[in-house]
């Protein structure tokens, strides 16, 4: 009799896929948070500049996922898809870890050399990331979806522990890339700090893959049937053929401001193509729920342009107008770096989402729910208290400095909107488009959140500084006029929301089935949207 292996837990399963994507995310948020001031300080962009680029590339890292499940789904297998974008990402970083002087390269010369310069190094290092998270995201989170498939009673909590390494690979990375800068910058040289703290996010991909090789057994029974399969090379090689040229067709994008701007008109088109396309071919009983799709598409743009102010407005108030000491009562705690504000983000969401979880399964059990287009218009609200509590700060200012705590206080307001919109509006999608155009659905959702990251360094630029103004005092009128303009904006979202309530009441009635259901915990992080 053969001996068979023991069966594997889904919580071994479960584990090994949580720390990849734990390492994957400490390594994007490590770069995240230092790209627009490394686009700045080391490459001279103005900082509109700066903020367009990285909005390109955030576009194009969230578009890439809904071609790279396709990929794992039907041709080369989902973990299998995985493990190559994990090591795409690593390459990504490990291009960022190299200085180009150690290459020669520099802005001047000609010919080769002045296209091997650094902003083109970088481009192409961009390139490779947004390739690498399309073959990663989306794939990571199927292989949850499998582990748990069909047990409806566990797939919820095990999402949410799964979004808790993103926060965890999130708050260790965005504390110490900064720090790692700073501190072997001061030792080695400025470029070398720069560039060791993008080789550390290489490292952590490394780790991850490392990790995996040893938990990979755990996961030799999960996947798609592909998966099942020797490499189809005759499949495999026109996918490598196409992620190749797609690097140079990023770094071409990225490269060029005008032809980014045409890629963002025309994926505007492609949406509402698309969305003309499903109501047109739908039966008169579908339209209602496609109709209240495009409108909850059209208020989750508008939430990730709030959100992409994160690494562009946001970061680059810290950097010109706020008190990094903390303080309290006149005695002080600690300094943060700039660009470690963006942590207050992942620290509130593990703050909140206890808390959430904890009012919703208790007003769940009273039958008290909130219906999740009114959770939609509660977390615009919050959104725009967020933003209104920059303003606030401003009023009481000390020489154009606001304090640490009005950052605190801002992030909190508007990481709570996060929680009550992320995810729900993708949810809401899948619960009233029919399963029949769902891929059609999921793939303009998809763009459309990508479109939304352009559309956000478009509205960050809008607090440009220029060169002559220096006074903090200045800046700091600049900046809260922007965050003013998105604290009514957020008021605007609301209206809305609150004006499609009966719409939604009326669709939740005519899916009893769906009702029935618990709503599933909510999202702990907004770029997740690929993976309820």
């Amino acid at each position: 009799m053969a001996i068979q292996n023991p069966p594997v837990s889904q919580t071994r399963s479960f584990t090994a896929v949580f720390m990849i994507e734990m390492w994957e995310r400490f390594g994007f948020y490590g770069m995240q948070v230092l790209m627009v001031t490394f686009l700045m300080k080391k490459l001279g962009f103005v900082d509109t500049r700066a903020n367009l680029v990285w909005g390109a590339a955030a576009a194009l890292i969230y578009a890439t996922p809904a071609i790279g499940g396709w990929v794992g789904d039907k041709l080369l297998g989902t973990r299998r898809t995985m493990l190559i974008g994990a090591t795409v990402l690593a390459i990504g970083y490990g291009i960022l870890w190299i200085p180009p002087e150690t290459l020669g390269l520099t802005d001047g010369g000609s010919g080769l050399m002045a296209l091997l310069n650094p902003a083109n190094l970088t481009y192409f290092a961009l390139g490779v990331i947004v390739v690498g998270n399309g073959f990663f995201k989306p794939n990571a989170g199927n292989l949850v979806r499998k582990i748990y498939e069909g047990d409806d009673t566990k797939i919820d909590s095990a999402f949410t522990i799964y979004y808790m390494a993103v926060n965890i690979g999130s708050m260790i990375s965005m504390t110490a890339t900064p720090w790692i800068r700073d501190v072997v910058g001061k030792r080695y040289g400025d470029s070398v700090g720069w560039h060791t703290a993008f080789g550390v996010c290489a490292i952590g991909l490394l780790l991850g893959l490392v990790n995996y090789l040893f938990m990979r057994r755990a996961l030799r029974h999960i996947g798609s049937p592909a998966d099942d399969l020797p490499m189809n090379m005759r499949r495999a090689l026109p996918v490598f053929g196409a992620a190749f040229l797609l690097i140079f067709v990023v770094a071409f994008i990225l490269h060029s401001e005008a032809v980014a701007k045409v890629c963002v008109y025309a994926a505007g088109l492609i949406i509402l193509g698309v969305f003309a396309h499903l109501i047109r071919s739908s039966r008169p009983s579908e339209r209602a729920g496609l109709i209240a799709a495009l409108v909850l598409t059209v208020q989750t743009i508008f939430f990730f342009i709030f959100y992409s102010q994160m690494a562009t407005s946001l970061n680059l108030f810290a950097q010109h107008n706020v008190d990094l000491s903390f303080n309290v009562f006149g005695a002080h705690l600690f300094n943060w770096i700039p660009e470690q504000y963006q942590n207050l983000n992942a620290i509130w969401i593990v703050v909140l989402s206890p808390v959430l979880v904890f009012a919703y399964n208790t007003l769940g059990r009273l039958g008290k729910d909130p219906s999740i287009a009114l959770k939609f218009a509660l977390g615009f609200a919050a959104v725009a208290v967020g933003f209104f509590m920059y303003g606030v700060g401003a009023s009481a200012a000390v020489a154009g400095q606001v304090s640490s705590w009005t950052m605190v206080w801002g992030y909190g307001w508007y990481s709570l909107g996060e929680l009550l919109v992320s995810g729900l509006g993708l949810a809401m999608i899948a619960r009233y488009v029919p399963s029949r155009m769902g891929g059609f659905m999921m793939g303009a959702y998809y763009v459309a959140v990508g479109l939304s990251q352009y559309l956000g360094s478009i509205v960050a630029n809008y607090a440009h500084i220029p060169d002559n103004i220096t006074d903090p005092v200045q800046s700091l009128t600049i900046y809260v006029s922007l965050f003013n303009k998105l604290g009514f904006v957020g008021i605007a979202c609301v209206l809305i929301a609150l004006a499609m309530l009966p719409l939604m009441n009326k669709l939740s009635a005519s899916h009893s089935d769906a009702a029935s259901h618990p709503t599933p915990l909510p999202a702990v992080r907004s770029e997740e949207f690929n993976t309820p």
